[in-house]
């Protein structure tokens, strides 16, 4: 039962249908927004649980800011501004009215307010407040919020007008400690992303022209789609003093001088659920890790013979609280009886879309038998997908088999995105040939044509406009560099630097 469009028919259309098929969201009727469905939500829910402990772990406690912040904020930091003046959604007036049977605007505001696209200004004249002296410092906190930039071109979980997003901001006394949290921070979203999103990253820096305005550093996770493509899944920057100087965070120091803070901003969004999908769904619908998944193992009874409906009734609850018993990774195992009055091949395949990792059948012959039959997501359609087991084998051994299913998907993204980056291309002339004859799937197979290429880069100024022209951009500076001299591959001047080239979402 295929989705109507495959990965190599057409993969935006493919993305879409995932989208529809899983019943994870839909455009709403307010233009440029979505709304979130329960299965898409649920995912959302358990991304904000598990990153939300690990932030908390680091020190960090959670609160919130309006949504709504004065016009004048925005204006004390010019740079920051001009990166988001484009995408701002500004309120105007308090009130409507009605004028010839119609409503229109009453009331305009003394001072316009800006519906937020990020935090930063509005929590740095918190910190203002807050910061007195050394002693108050570092302030650590984190607030799961909504956000608004107006977005011209949107798409579903990847580029909305109203988004949700967990942002951290932190105020330090020295350079060294704000650098080492925005680093640190970095680093929980890769381990997030690598062990519970089961989706491989890349960490590095961005080049100059790709920081978060008014940032002094921006650093970033970036992970490959299975078209090829790059998805930056996270950010974290570096902000120095600047936003501390515009808001006047001031703190008298140990040696008794008046100090600016240095400060952090680090968030993820929404955008996780598209870098997911993009990462681990197939031709037969989504494929969700089992951390992230709602519903980790959901049991469809098989209600044919009416005789036996509350004979079998009680046997799937049976094996429902047998597996809600044991734990995986700390937590109680999440499953479902789905008693709906519907037909049961409907409802299996109506999880496998979703993307649950094992649908259970039991009927009056598996009861008679004490077993179940299992069907694993990731491997549907191929003859290992059903297998009858004991049901207190299936029980006894569902943590091993859960942690094995979170290995395995972890383990083919990866080996899909290593077997995809180039690092064989060494030339500007190369580099130029490649992307233009890159077509997103071969005609033949599975695997992508367009990846990323690692490869020298010179910081030539005349390079955004080289990339513009090929489509591609520079998607990070690599921490691990080789330190080797070899030829830009954007300009053909000598190069040290290493970057990671590629076309993105």
């Amino acid at each position: 039962m295929a989705l109507k469009s495959t990965r190599q028919s057409n993969y935006p259309e493919w993305y879409q249908n995932v989208i529809t098929a899983a019943d994870m969201a839909e455009v709403s009727v307010s233009p440029g927004c979505m709304l979130i469905k329960p299965w898409g939500y649920g995912i959302w829910e358990r991304i904000q649980r598990l990153l939300d402990n690990r932030i908390k772990d680091t020190g960090h406690e959670n609160c919130y800011f309006p949504l709504f912040i004065p016009l004048q904020f925005f204006q004390k930091e010019a740079e920051h501004v001009e990166g988001f003046a484009k995408e701002m959604a500004i309120v105007t007036h308090s009130r409507l009215s009605m004028k010839e049977g119609k409503l229109v605007p009453d009331s305009p505001l003394e001072e316009p307010l800006v519906i937020r696209p990020t935090s930063e200004t509005i929590i740095a004249d918190a910190f203002s407040k807050w910061v007195e002296s050394y002693r108050d410092l570092p302030v650590l906190i984190n607030q799961w919020a909504n956000v608004v930039r107006w977005e011209m071109r949107p798409r579903l979980f990847l580029r909305t007008r109203e988004f949700l997003w967990q942002e951290g901001h932190t105020a330090h006394a020295s350079y060294e400690e704000a650098e080492e949290e925005t680093r640190k921070m970095l680093g929980v979203y890769a381990e997030f992303m690598e062990n519970c999103m089961a989706m491989p990253v890349l960490q590095g820096r961005k080049p100059e022209h790709e920081k978060f305005p008014g940032a002094v550093d921006t650093y970033c996770v970036e992970a490959m789609m299975q078209d090829g493509r790059a998805l930056q899944a996270g950010t974290s920057h570096f902000l120095g003093q600047n936003f501390a100087k515009s808001a006047n965070i001031q703190f008298q120091s140990n040696q008794g001088k008046l100090e600016y803070a240095f400060t952090t901003s680090w968030g993820v969004t929404t955008r996780l659920i598209g870098s997911l999908i993009m990462t681990h769904a197939d031709d037969e619908g989504m494929v969700v890790p089992p951390q992230l998944a709602p519903w980790q193992i959901v049991i469809v009874p098989i209600l044919k013979n009416k005789a036996k409906t509350a004979e079998v009734l009680e046997y799937a609850q049976k094996l429902c609280d047998s597996l809600k018993s044991q734990t995986f990774e700390g937590e109680r195992i999440r499953v479902k009886v789905d008693t709906r009055d519907r037909d049961s091949v409907d409802k299996n395949w109506e999880w496998v879309r979703k993307g649950v990792p094992f649908v259970c059948e039991v009927g009056p012959r598996d009861m008679e038998k004490s077993a179940v039959m299992v069907r694993t997501r990731t491997r549907i359609n191929t003859p290992e997908a059903k297998a009858i087991l004991p049901i207190d084998t299936f029980a006894a051994t569902i943590e091993q088999r859960l942690a094995e299913y979170q290995q395995t998907m972890y383990a083919v993204a990866r080996a899909r995105r290593d077997a995809n980056i180039r690092t064989d291309i060494t030339t500007a002339a190369g580099l130029k040939e490649y992307f233009a004859n890159a077509n997103v799937w071969m005609e033949d197979g599975d695997k992508p044509t367009v990846s990323f290429v690692r490869g020298k880069w010179s910081g030539d100024a005349a390079s955004e406009e080289i990339m513009k022209a090929m489509r591609i951009s520079i998607r990070c500076i690599p921490f691990d560099q080789s330190e080797t001299e070899g030829e830009c591959l954007l300009t053909g001047k000598p190069a040290t630097m290493d970057v990671v080239y590629a076309r993105s979402y």
